[in-house]
């Protein structure tokens, strides 16, 4: 199998900021053509999880995303901030921040890229089970979320039916009903 891999000439910062920087690179493709400038989105690393109750019931939220301009129902999920051991204790910190919910395990599933032709950053799925409700939520300010529990067959027929909008929660769903066996 022939080595595909860009070799990065040089690279310059256009913006920096704590939700996104945007780099351009100067890269030259195996076959020697010089791709300039092509643009990486650098972003942080990102956790999300299926979370099940004690009475096996879905924790899900609603919030308005602002990107796509709509109101949808997703898992919960987060960024990896630098003071986290790693990325199952992060998932355990949003998980109680969302939802004020404590869980007795939580096993990654999968690791994803959101979009690995314009960004490097990677999203850690995980499973988290037998969730406690132990505090109220302790939300950041720019977070206002509703948490919604279902069934898991509902949730299920939410994947099944192209209602989870948010393409990253929508695989990590699938790999934790995989885990669940129940898909």
């Amino acid at each position: 199998m022939s080595d595909l891999k860009w070799e990065k000439l040089s690279s310059e910062y256009i913006h920096k900021d704590q939700w996104a920087t945007l780099r351009a690179d100067v890269c030259k493709m195996p076959n020697g053509k010089i791709i300039e400038p092509y643009y990486v989105l650098e972003y942080a690393n990102w956790v999300n999880a299926v979370a099940l109750t004690e009475n096996n019931e879905a924790i899900m939220v609603r919030q308005y995303r602002h990107g796509a301009e709509r109101t949808l129902l997703e898992i919960v999920g987060g960024v990896i901030d630098e003071t986290d051991g790693s990325p199952e204790e992060t998932i355990r910190r949003e998980l109680l921040e969302e939802t004020g919910y404590e869980f007795d395990t939580v096993e990654q599933t999968a690791v994803l890229y959101p979009n690995p032709s314009t960004s490097g950053n990677v999203t850690y799925s995980f499973l988290a089970k037998g969730g406690r409700k132990v505090a109220e939520q302790v939300l950041d300010h720019s977070e206002e979320l509703e948490v919604i529990l279902i069934s898991v067959d509902e949730l299920k027929q939410l994947l099944l039916d192209n209602k989870l909008m948010q393409s990253l929660h929508a695989s990590s769903v699938f790999y934790g009903l995989r885990k669940l066996e129940v898909l």
